[in-house]
């Protein structure tokens, strides 16, 4: 154990990785995007659809993209076997990864980056709860709002009603899925020496609290990409109102 301590220690301080760059979601998010600098609706359109119609098809349509997002994710391998989502370590330690194997420690390396993915697949599941009851709780101007606003100005709705819940709803199942794995508290350790050094960003200097952000814009990202698939084609979509309220968009 000393020598992985030791080598976790030179590593984390021989190594000023730079901070993070935006995050993954935050990428995906701009690619599903419209060209336009809006990239909004048509409120004409819209404005033709009773209050009844807009709230139906836009919450049908919310509805199908979180159970389609929480069934994706929260599943073996629903993180770690897709590689928009997968949890690895913080980039600012990954040469930590690289001289663990070197080490020959690299099990111990794989096995906290699986323990990551698998406490975020079992956390997501909790989400589908808050996001159906923030789905009830939209207001009929929520609902204008999001069909004319940008790509993903649902999944931007979702963020802003639910983030601060599902984390910590997420944080106690990830706890408990890394509690056992020694090699995470050694991260921990190491990681808030090298925050105070600036070679490890704050927000990464817990594992628990890294893999719970991670695992919500994780979430969020699939939440995106089902949205936009809606938009893009909702007369390829199965439910009639959301045929009806989507396609008025574009009008």
């Amino acid at each position: 154990m000393k020598r992985l301590y030791a080598a976790l220690l030179v590593t984390v301080f021989a190594t000023h990785a730079s901070a993070l760059s935006l995050s993954d979601v935050k990428d995906a998010l701009k690619s599903n995007t419209s060209a336009s600098a809006s990239g909004g609706g048509s409120s004409a359109g819209v404005s033709a659809l009773s209050n009844a119609e807009t709230s139906d098809g836009l919450k049908a349509a919310l509805d199908q993209g979180v159970t389609k997002a929480v069934n994706m994710l929260g599943t073996t391998d629903g993180f770690f076997g897709n590689k928009e989502v997968k949890i690895p370590l913080p980039n600012s330690l990954k040469k930590i990864e690289k001289g663990m194997k070197l080490m020959g420690m690299g099990k111990q390396s794989d096995e906290l980056v699986l323990k990551m993915n698998r406490a975020a697949e079992a956390a997501v599941p909790e989400a589908k709860v808050l996001l159906a009851d923030s789905i009830k709780k939209m207001t009929l101007a929520d609902a204008k709002a999001i069909l004319t606003g940008s790509q993903d100005a649902a999944t931007q709705y979702f963020k802003r009603t639910t983030s601060t819940q599902m984390a910590e709803k997420f944080l106690p199942i990830v706890e408990k899925a890394t509690a056992n794995v020694q090699l995470a508290e050694s991260y921990n350790k190491y990681a808030e020496m090298g925050s105070k050094f600036g070679v490890v960003k704050k927000e990464d200097a817990n594992i628990n609290k890294y893999v719970t952000q991670k695992a919500l814009d994780g979430l969020y990202l699939m939440i995106a990409k089902e949205e936009a698939a809606i938009r893009k084609d909702p007369m390829g979509q199965a439910s009639s109102i959301i045929k009806k309220v989507f396609g008025a968009v574009g009008k």
